[in-house]
């Protein structure tokens, strides 16, 4: 079983939000082989955007630093994934983050951990299968 982490899901564990126990339950799965984790590399570096921006760079670089210990594949965009991706955010009112994050899913055959509710459209639409956690769930 295939599952792919936005940058939702990853703020919410490291802020310790409502969801973070939900992620933390996949992350320990992922860690004993029940299930593959995977993140896209844009989804990363939005998420250690948004901690240097709020918290400082030097807790984003100690994220990042404890993030390639995580059991969590990071998957690079090819360039056909960059143009998905960008079909994606034409189509929907996402950002183009998100679509990333829907692109790797979609290109790995697993679903989407989020709590975004701005992919409830993609969900409805049948775009992605999306296991919704926290306030989105």
């Amino acid at each position: 079983m295939r599952k792919v982490l936005d940058s939702w899901a990853m703020i919410a564990w490291i802020v310790n939000d409502p969801a973070a126990e939900q992620v933390e339950t996949l992350l320990d799965r992922a860690e004993t082989g029940q299930i593959e984790l995977m993140m896209s590399m844009i989804n990363l570096g939005e998420v250690f955007h948004l901690l240097a921006r709020r918290h400082g760079t030097e807790e984003a670089e100690q994220f990042l630093s404890d993030f390639h210990g995580m059991p969590i594949r990071t998957v690079i965009p090819t360039a056909h994934s960059i143009i998905e991706a960008a079909r994606l955010k034409g189509r929907y009112a996402i950002s183009y983050s998100d679509a990333f994050a829907v692109e790797a899913a979609r290109h790995h055959g697993a679903s989407l951990v989020t709590g975004n509710s701005e992919l409830r459209a993609l969900s409805k639409a049948k775009v992605v299968e999306i296991d919704w956690i926290g306030r989105g769930a």
